[in-house]
């Protein structure tokens, strides 16, 4: 008799899937070997515009609310106060530990001297900064808490309250931006997150403080959540019944969502760095096609093959791995190797000599170097996550 997977189990392959596909990427963009040389589609869109590169945070954050769709229906049968409490530790725990990795690795070198790092310092270019305190988990912790939020407590209008907060942010940005609104100058969040934080914790762009990952865009990132777990909903209440009418749901989902960004577009340009309204859509709108395409390989095509697994294994401890991924190369920077080049010393920190000695000089493309080294690292990573999964190891938060 033919053993048959029940429709639980190939779900959460098909998300494991999904979600480990988004680390692997989010890990291979964030570590290249040189950011001065990078192919096209592995760098951002210089302001407006959308990479591959772009797609990747939206994808991540379409996952959470994809997930969230599964531990819903728990948080509601145990009542609202396991609700609050289980969204509230959760979102402090992610904010706490983006936070603590902006820290990390908690010393930095004035000179040639190992100093604690305090709250704000004068940098090697005489400008004041400091800690930064907003960044990506910072990001997925507030869209996850308040797309949480409402779909606890708006059960049958999360998708209505998802499209105010879209046109809401564009109104937003329209009347509080400058002569234009949509510019690193007139972007309005940029004044919210200098009041709330200083000009000196924000990231810079470009030598101002503008944070991609500040408080405003959180309205629109939220809304992809709630895409993300509406879609979630769709596949668990249709693939029991008509898997066929579930895949076809999606995709005309997808679509709706990628025509309606792209059009916007014209209007309220699809940025990733402000996380434009149009953006929100049209990246969504792709990670639901994207879905629809694993879930009709693997739960239709029964593909569970070793490409699909290499990326389940990302997907089984993903918060860990990233962070991981974040604090290793802080920590390694605390060592320096001296060498000279061209009559002059330089230091270089392990993953830093590493990049020059083996990957850079592998042809006269020094791209090529730069992404044999961020592949490398991917497989590094990959590799912990792997032993973690053979271990049965899953560090959830």
């Amino acid at each position: 008799m033919q053993k048959t997977l029940t429709p639980k189990t190939v779900r959460f392959h098909s998300l494991d899937v999904f979600r480990g596909a988004a680390v692997a990427l989010m890990i291979l963009v964030n570590n290249p070997g040189s950011w001065n040389h990078l192919f096209p589609p592995l760098a951002h869109a210089a302001w407006h515009g959308c990479t591959l590169t772009d797609l990747v945070f939206p994808f991540f954050l379409f996952a959470v609310g994809n997930a969230l769709s599964f531990a819903m229906p728990r948080y509601i049968e145990k009542g609202r106060s396991y609700f609050l409490q289980k969204v509230a530790v959760r979102t402090a725990l992610i904010f706490l530990l983006g936070f603590l990795l902006n820290c990390s690795p908690f010393f930095r070198y004035e000179g040639e001297q190992l100093v604690f790092k305090s709250w704000t310092f004068i940098n090697d270019e005489g400008s004041i900064v400091g800690i930064r305190i907003m960044g990506v988990l910072q990001r997925i912790a507030l869209s996850y808490f308040l797309a949480a939020l409402i779909i606890y407590f708006f059960k049958s209008t999360q998708l209505y309250i998802g499209f105010f907060l879209l046109v809401f942010y564009w109104l937003l940005c329209f009347f509080l931006g400058g002569s234009d609104p949509y510019s690193l100058q007139g972007f309005f969040g940029t004044a919210v997150d200098v009041k709330l934080f200083g000009a000196a914790h924000l990231y810079r762009e470009n030598g101002m403080p503008f944070d991609p990952e500040g408080l405003p865009p959180v309205l629109s990132s939220a809304a992809g959540v709630l895409i993300g777990y509406k879609i979630g909903k769709i596949i668990q209440d249709l693939s029991k019944e008509n898997k066929s009418l579930m895949l076809k749901t999606i995709i005309a989902a997808g679509v709706v969502c990628v025509l309606a960004g792209f059009f916007w577009g014209f209007v309220f340009p699809l940025n990733k760095k402000i996380w434009s309204s149009s953006f929100a859509l049209f990246s969504s709108g792709l990670a639901a096609l994207t879905l629809a395409f694993m879930v009709c390989l693997i739960e239709c095509g029964k593909w569970n093959g070793r490409a699909s697994n290499f990326f389940a294994v990302f997907g089984k401890n993903p918060l860990f791995i990233f962070v991981l991924s974040g604090l290793l190369p802080r920590l390694l920077s605390l060592i320096r190797i001296s060498e000279t080049d061209h009559g002059k010393i330089i230091s270089l920190s392990p993953l830093g000599w590493f990049y020059e000695h083996v990957c850079k000089n592998i042809a006269s493309d020094l791209r090529l170097g730069s992404l044999l080294y961020a592949l490398l690292a991917t497989l590094f990573y990959w590799s912990i996550a792997y032993i973690l999964d053979k271990k049965k190891i899953y560090i959830k938060v």
